[in-house]
């Protein structure tokens, strides 16, 4: 009887290590990716059904910030993110130090000056309030966007700050806050610099309601973000083609209208 009962007891930790391995391994027919609501979540609906042609379940999971999809992907309990460009990425690894890369570059948003209180940038008056992102990379690609429409002028460099602003004509005042609150404050600023995402998501629309927008040429493309240990397997070399697709590349020309471009 002591024999069985050890034996079973043997069994029982054998079955119950080998189903954590598979919890820990995941199911290579589901690909989680998480994302923004808008528009990289849509964008990712699109291809639900070329990914079950190629027998893959995607499970789309919403973040509404820009801090969790990079600690969750680097845990591992998603596959791969979309949400974010490739300066925010690199400033992500080199600040956390994560194991992280990108498959392809997928379209480019556009950042933009919101305002519901202005007609023209002219109208900005002086001592103005201009609200802008406050993580590293959003907040200087703000500042340059406002250099390039000669609010104000700025030192050369990549990661810059309001304390390289140069030349102020008008006494701006920068207000750096969460990306995801600018635009709810626009009632309380003159103008803000939001990220198209934030902007659709609360139903701005980045032709009609900026004073100011990035170029197309843009380097800040938005991208497939994914771990250095799972970028060539085969869920993430499916959902990388999958997102490059000719429809989806319809399906952003049509359904944003400009708003965002794709990048491929």
């Amino acid at each position: 009887m002591k024999l069985k009962k050890i034996l079973s007891l043997a069994l029982a930790v054998g079955i119950s290590v080998s189903t954590i391995g598979c919890s820990r391994g995941g199911d290579e027919k589901t690909i989680k990716v998480g994302a923004s609501s808008s528009p990289h979540a849509e964008i990712l609906e699109v291809i639900k059904p070329q990914l079950e042609k190629e027998g893959y379940k995607l499970e789309i999971e919403v973040f509404d910030d820009y801090v969790l999809p990079n600690t969750a992907l680097s845990e591992g309990s998603l596959d791969a993110n979309f949400f974010q460009h490739v300066p925010y990425l690199e400033e992500t690894i080199k600040e956390k130090g994560y194991k992280l890369t990108y498959t392809e570059k997928i379209h480019i948003e556009p950042m933009g000056l919101y305002t519901d209180k202005l007609k023209s940038i002219d109208q900005l008056k002086n001592g103005a309030t201009i609200a802008i992102p406050n993580d590293a990379t959003n907040g200087a690609r703000a500042l340059k966007l406002l250099a390039d429409n000669n609010i104000i002028k700025v030192k050369d460099g990549e990661l810059i700050t309001a304390k390289d602003i140069t030349e102020n004509p008008k006494n701006i005042n920068i207000k750096a806050m969460n990306s995801e609150q600018l635009p709810s404050t626009l009632k309380d600023v003159d103008a803000a610099v939001i990220n198209t995402n934030y902007a659709i998501s609360s139903k701005l629309n980045p032709k009609k309601d900026t004073i100011a927008i990035e170029s197309v040429d843009s380097p800040y493309a938005n991208i497939l973000a994914c771990r250095e240990d799972n970028k060539d397997s085969e869920k993430l070399k499916a959902l990388s083609k999958a997102l490059t697709s000719d429809e989806v590349k319809e399906f952003i020309e049509k359904k944003y209208n400009g708003s965002i471009i794709p990048a491929f």
